[in-house]
């Protein structure tokens, strides 16, 4: 991107990224969606859902680059901002490694800044973790009514991967795939991994669907986020999969 203008004005469309970018030059930010909730505070303009982002809005906030991921955000919607004029960077994230070439993508290359230490030092808490077994074998929700789970070729996958829990669903056709709730019960694992988003299981809301299984109740945030929750991510998540497992 050498040449191009200096970046002083993003939106970002992705939680995750919103987060990156306000935790390295808070300054940048001058839109991000209604579902950007970290950090705390954040004050920019809201443009709207991940899903339904208000396009006309973020038009005329005249940012330098928008900021976008192939699965959250829709192609129409992207299309659209493209055709404002706008530069948009479409960022994709399907693995642990392939989150952490994209945050540099994103803030280094995309918006200029210089690299973040927090970056370095969620590369060294995952470094520092490894699964050498036994692997449990889990179910994955993330919704119900209807029954959702994890599939194929995801983040949260691979996350948990790396701290020894095997997605069941790991190898079906789809990335979220929609399973009747008794598929889940007879589907040979031998733990339910329960995030508090996209959909907010709970203690009394979830755990009860899968009785004889043990279920481990964790943050989606640090399951699902690439971001500097990273950093505290395997040590979050593993207290939760040891809890569950005991």
């Amino acid at each position: 991107m050498s040449g191009r203008p200096a970046v002083r004005r993003v939106v970002s469309l992705v939680p995750s990224l919103t987060e990156a970018v306000a935790a390295t030059a808070p300054g940048l930010l001058v839109g991000a969606t209604d579902w950007c909730e970290h950090p705390a505070g954040l004050d920019v303009v809201r443009v709207g859902g991940t899903k339904n982002p208000d396009t006309a809005r973020i038009a005329a906030l005249a940012p330098d680059l928008v900021i976008a991921n192939e699965e959250e955000n829709r192609a129409p919607d992207l299309a659209a901002l493209l055709a404002a004029g706008l530069e948009v960077l479409v960022t994709e994230v399907r693995t642990l490694d392939q989150a952490f070439t994209e945050l540099e993508r994103v803030l280094v290359r995309g918006c200029g800044l210089a690299r973040p230490g927090w970056l370095d030092d969620a590369r060294d808490a995952w470094r520092d973790t490894s699964a050498a077994g036994p692997f449990l074998r889990a179910v994955v929700p993330v919704w119900r009514r209807p029954w959702m789970v994890l599939g194929r070729d995801t983040f949260a996958g691979d996350v948990l991967a790396r701290l020894g829990v095997v997605n069941v669903h790991a190898g079906h056709a789809d990335r979220y795939p929609r399973i009747p709730l008794a598929e889940l019960n007879a589907c040979g694992a031998e733990l339910v991994v329960l995030p508090d988003e996209p959909y907010r299981f709970g203690a009394d809301d979830g755990p009860e669907s899968f009785p004889g299984l043990p279920s481990a109740l964790v943050s989606g945030r640090h399951l699902t986020w690439y971001g500097p929750s990273l950093t505290q991510a395997p040590q979050v998540l593993g207290a939760a999969l040891r809890a569950a497992s005991r």
